[in-house]
């Protein structure tokens, strides 16, 4: 946090919140009506991320993807133009977020986590250097991906095998379900995660992403395309829970580019030194430093539950350490 204008800082870190860090989860206060409206006033009744996802879901299906009428028969300009609006999304959510923290420095290292830059002159990373492997992975395998999965639904809606509404129709669900969807994907990612990280499953996919222990924007998408297959196996639900072709596309870009958001490695948007957007959270920055830790996110206890939470402490440094010693043994 910043703390009269300077931010807090060890040796390990150029910024963190504060620690050990707290339960920020809605599942673990239930009983706490306040908590609960703080919860939705930050989440949907504010500038957000979802918030921002949503609407430009809702731009992008009036002037940009094609119709469920076009989307009935499998067509190759339908779908490229798929492709291109994703590319597009990709290119200037991801694309934007590098430029403005990375390139021209527009908060400097105020609230980024990690005090190094990027990383270069690394044969790990595809060209010796990591942004242009994250950009490689992201915008090759990742849009393809998220793309076809978004082709099939679209497909699946439009001749009627997959359950669609309409606002008019159900305008409670239509709304209940977009708060939902980020819940179901926090769900769903906890789980496939830990299968990634089995070390079968590491080893082989999972480990091309954590090369990014320093994360940036283009870092979000930059996997295995196993893995991207895996990840995106969220967006399956639309098969099976009524939707709108809004809440697919909002879904596809929570997944997509909104993960350039979550992995800019900076906890939020400064204006005017006033944060008015959160992006990074510093609970995924520890998963992406110490791996076996942190498989979801704060939405979710999972993590809590389950014995896999770092709360930021030397403490539970030493017992990810040990567990990690364990399985890799």
């Amino acid at each position: 946090m910043l703390v009269n204008g300077t931010q807090s800082q060890n040796k390990e870190w150029n910024y963190h919140p504060d620690l050990p860090l707290k339960d920020p989860s809605p599942f673990t206060h239930l009983n706490k009506p306040r908590f609960l409206i703080g919860w939705l006033r930050n989440n949907w009744l504010s500038l957000s991320e979802r918030v921002l996802l949503a609407i430009l879901a809702a731009a992008l299906w009036f002037f940009a993807y094609p119709s469920l009428e076009t989307a009935q028969t499998f067509a190759v300009g339908w779908i490229i133009q798929t492709w291109a609006v994703n590319m597009g999304a990709m290119l200037t959510i991801a694309g934007g977020l590098h430029w403005y923290f990375y390139i021209h420095k527009g908060q400097g290292k105020t609230l980024k986590f990690d005090r190094r830059d990027q990383t270069r002159n690394n044969r790990s990373f595809l060209f010796a250097d990591q942004v242009k492997d994250n950009v490689f992975w992201s915008l090759t395998s990742g849009v393809a991906q998220l793309t076809a999965f978004q082709v099939i639904t679209m497909w699946l809606m439009a001749n009627g095998y997959a359950p669609t509404i309409t606002f008019t129709s159900n305008p409670v669900w239509f709304v209940l379900w977009l708060m939902l969807l980020p819940v179901w994907s926090a769900f769903h990612f906890y789980w496939v995660h830990r299968l990634l990280h089995i070390p079968f499953f590491y080893t082989r996919y999972h480990s091309l992403h954590h090369r990014n222990i320093n994360i940036g924007p283009w870092s979000g998408m930059s996997m295995h395309p196993v893995e991207h297959f895996i990840y995106l196996t969220t967006l399956c639900i639309h098969w099976l829970v009524a939707s709108h072709p809004i809440h697919l596309i909002f879904h596809v870009l929570y997944q997509g580019p909104g993960a350039a958001m979550t992995h800019t490695g900076y906890e939020d948007l400064l204006v005017k030194d006033k944060r008015q957007l959160a992006l990074g959270t510093f609970y995924h920055q520890l998963h992406h430093r110490y791996f076996e830790c942190n498989y979801g996110n704060q939405e979710m206890p999972w993590d809590r539950w389950f014995g896999t939470f770092h709360d930021g402490s030397t403490d539970a440094t030493a017992q990810t350490r040990a567990r990690k010693k364990t399985m890799y043994s």
